[in-house]
């Protein structure tokens, strides 16, 4: 079961350049860049940036065409240096939204400020219930019934922006974190790439 929740947006038709944030493997990813594939996609997905030199989709996004480049987080000694290196080679790029896929780096006030309402993120629970890490291992201990995925606005604070889209499943009596997960991953594929289409074009 999917819910999408659209937000207005003065976004004009033309596609919309885009970058997305990876830290690790970049599932997430590659369903945004296969998605924007198509001509009436309304995201043209332009730059990949990791802040992990050894993350496994950066070669993805290479072979899928896709410019992608590494700043590292550990070559800075503040947060602040680093969001300036990150915030600057957006706009290089000339790029003007930006998707959070697995990027495991909290964001500070001062660059979510600069990047207010043109900056998304996909979080592993049906928010506002579990921010944070250990979702799935969470709500199996709350024995809930339903878990699932939730794409909203980035805020200053952690898992707390505007709701854009969720989508949700049922909890097996047999369900482990593990498998929940990997179940959960499967609705996020599905659910980003619609995500993005409403937070882009608000429709």
């Amino acid at each position: 079961m999917s819910q999408l929740v659209p937000k207005p947006s003065d976004t004009a038709a033309s596609r919309v350049r885009t970058a997305v944030l990876i830290s690790g493997t970049g599932s997430n990813m590659v369903a945004l860049l296969e998605a924007a594939q198509a001509a009436d996609y309304p995201a043209d997905i332009q730059l990949v940036i990791s802040n992990r030199p050894n993350a496994k989709g950066l070669a993805k996004a290479e072979a899928l065409g896709v410019t992608a480049i590494c700043v590292n987080h550990r070559s800075f000694e503040t947060r602040a240096g680093f969001e300036d290196v990150l915030d600057a080679t957006l706009r290089e790029h000339d790029i003007d939204f930006v998707v959070c896929a697995g990027f495991m780096r909290v964001l500070t006030s001062e660059f979510v400020g600069k990047w207010s309402q043109k900056l998304i993120n996909i979080h592993p629970s049906l928010l506002p219930k579990y921010k944070g890490l250990h979702t799935h291992q969470r709500a199996l201990e709350a024995k809930d019934t339903e878990h699932g995925c939730t794409v909203h606005w980035v805020s200053e604070g952690v898992d707390e922006g505007e709701v854009i889209a969720q989508s949700s499943l049922h909890i097996h009596a047999e369900d482990t974190a593990d498998s929940l997960a990997k179940r959960v991953q499967v609705l996020e594929h599905g659910l980003y790439p619609d995500a993005l289409r409403i937070a882009v074009t608000g429709r």
